[in-house]
C-alpha cells in the first residue's frame, strides 16, 4: 500500500495543513486505521479505498484519536494525490460519512470540493468557553460540529492564546474563532482548535469554512469569498457558497511518498 504526505491548502512546502493520504489495497480494520492515524500524528489521515468501476471510493479520515464525519484538507490531499498520478478523471466522487462528495481540478491546479454547509445558529456559550480562549466576543453560534465565536479583529484572532485543557471540556468537536480580515485579498480570518479530538490546533480547516462561509457569505453579502487560516503554517481557502452546499478550493503540494509496511 502506498501512503502520502501532503500539505493542504497552499502551494508551498512545510505551509498549510499536512495530512497523511493511505491508498488502501482491500478492505482494513477500523482499530488498524486509528492506529496508523495516531502512528503518522497528522491532524488527520485520510483512508482511500477503491469502488467497483464506476462506484465512488470509499473515503474515511481519522485523528489521531477518533474517526471524525468530515475533513477538508485531507479531502483535498487525497484528490491532489489521485490527480496527480495523471489517470484520474476530470472529477472525482467520494463515499464518505457526510454523503457523498465530489472534488474537481482547474487548469491552473486549484481543486475544488463539493461540501455540506454547516449553517450556524446563535447560542448562549457553554460554561468556561469564553474563559478558556479569554476573548470579548462579537457574536457566538453554534452548529452540529463546532462553536464559532466572531472577535473584533484580525488582530485578536492572530493572538488569541486558549487554555486547550479547558477547551476540551466544551461539549463540541471544536472551536472557531473569526474576524472580518484587515489584510489585502482576504475577506475573513479564522482559527480552529479542537483538543477535545486530539487536535489541539488544527492548522487549516476545511470543514469549519463549512460554517464560516455561510456565516461570513450573509455577512458581506458575497457567495464568493477568501478566508485566511491565521495558525502558524497558515493557509487559505477559497470558498463559495451555493444554497446548502459550499465550494471549498486550495492547492495542494506532496511532501513525500512511500510504501506501507504495516499490515
Amino acid at each position: 500500500m502506498h501512503i502520502y504526505t501532503v500539505d493542504s491548502f497552499t502551494d508551498q512546502f512545510f505551509k498549510g495543513n499536512p495530512a497523511g493520504v493511505c491508498l488502501l489495497d482491500n478492505p482494513v480494520p477500523d482499530a488498524w486505521m486509528q492506529d496508523l492515524a495516531s502512528e503518522m500524528g497528522h491532524s488527520e489521515t485520510a483512508f482511500l479505498l477503491s469502488g467497483e468501476s464506476g462506484e465512488p471510493y470509499s473515503l474515511r479520515w481519522f485523528t489521531p484519536a477518533v474517526e471524525v464525519d468530515l475533513c477538508g484538507h485531507a479531502t483535498l490531499a487525497t484528490a491532489h494525490v489521485l490527480y496527480s498520478a495523471g489517470s484520474a478523471p476530470e472529477t472525482l466522487r467520494f463515499a464518505t460519512r457526510s454523503g457523498i462528495l465530489s472534488t474537481t481540478r482547474d487548469e491552473t491546479g486549484l481543486i475544488s470540493m463539493d461540501f455540506p454547509a454547516k449553517v450556524l445558529e446563535e447560542a448562549t456559550p457553554p460554561e468556561g468557553l469564553l474563559e478558556a480562549l479569554g476573548v470579548e466576543p462579537r457574536w457566538i453560534g453554534k452548529n452540529v460540529w463546532d462553536y464559532l465565536v466572531e472577535v473584533e479583529s484580525e488582530e485578536a484572532v492572530r493572538t488569541v492564546s486558549p487554555d486547550l485543557r479547558a477547551l476540551e471540556a466544551v461539549d463540541a468537536r471544536g472551536i472557531i474563532v473569526t474576524a472580518q480580515a484587515s489584510q489585502p485579498g482576504v475577506d475573513y480570518v479564522s482559527r480552529f482548535f479542537a483538543p477535545r479530538v486530539g487536535v489541539p490546533e488544527d492548522p487549516v480547516t476545511g470543514s469549519a469554512h463549512c460554517a464560516l462561509a455561510p456565516y461570513w457569505s450573509g455577512k458581506l453579502g458575497s457567495d464568493t469569498l477568501i478566508g485566511a487560516q491565521l495558525s502558524q503554517r497558515g493557509g487559505v481557502v477559497h470558498t463559495t457558497v451555493r444554497g446548502d452546499r459550499v465550494d471549498l478550493a486550495g492547492r495542494a503540494v506532496t511532501v513525500l511518498s512511500g510504501e506501507l509496511h504495516a499490515r
